[in-house]
């Protein structure tokens, strides 16, 4: 029963991720992006991935600072050494536990550091290759399909602009 309690807010969680990615403007985004990280946080809790909640909850305080543009650098450091702490405290998994924590880690650093779009998108792609396997290894399977799914997408978009750019 668990398993499929958790796969219901994974699928959650997959919607709100895939909506968020043909947002136009950042804020719509990252908007759609908050309600994803809640339905996330939900499934690694009932799917028993302790790592994964804990620095999805420090990503949903990210989240909701960037939406209300009060990230600032010194918030950054705090809740990128919040994410490691925390999360390396909560981890249940060994070493798919450490997936999200470098997922959440880096990408809080490059959220705030970070203005080329080309290097988001690696990023980006980096970081959902991890949650990939994380959510696949918690039999998080609808979120491991978006993870699946929005890496190729966003593999693509950085040919077409690199494509454009030669």
């Amino acid at each position: 029963m668990t398993l499929i309690i958790g796969n219901i807010f994974s699928l959650l969680a997959a919607i709100f991720i895939g909506i968020s990615v043909i947002k136009k403007s950042k804020k719509d985004l990252i908007g759609w992006q908050i309600w994803d990280v809640i339905f996330c946080i939900l499934s690694s809790f009932v799917l028993a991935s302790y790592a994964s909640a804990t620095t999805n909850t420090v990503a949903l305080i990210r989240n909701v600072l960037a939406y209300k543009n009060k990230l600032t650098k010194k918030i950054t450091g705090v809740l990128t050494f919040l994410c490691v702490v925390v999360g390396l405290w909560a981890n249940n998994r060994g070493i798919i536990g450490l997936f999200p924590i470098v997922a959440a880690g880096s990408y809080t650093v490059l959220m705030y550091t970070t203005k080329d779009e080309q290097q988001m998108r690696w990023a980006l792609v980096s970081n959902l290759m991890l949650w990939l396997v994380h959510d696949a290894y918690i039999q998080s399977y609808p979120l491991a399909v978006m993870d699946f799914m929005l890496s190729v997408w966003t593999a693509v978009q950085i040919y077409k602009n690199r494509k454009g750019k030669v």
